[in-house]
């Protein structure tokens, strides 16, 4: 059962679900649960935080 959630929450953060619908999906009671346990897995986020600076800034 537990490679079955986490195989769950893989895909959903592989799609780009928010952590917070992910805890609820999960049945998780704090959202700091989700964040321990999977947040290797958003291997792509300094980047795309980058990108999104990026197009927001004036220069």
């Amino acid at each position: 059962m537990h490679d079955f959630k986490h195989s769950h929450a893989s895909l959903l953060i592989k799609e780009g679900v928010q952590p917070k619908a992910i805890q609820k999906k999960l049945g998780h009671k704090d959202i700091q649960t989700i964040l321990n346990t999977y947040s290797h897995l958003w291997n792509t986020a300094d980047k795309e935080v980058a990108d999104l600076l990026n197009k927001l800034s004036p220069f």
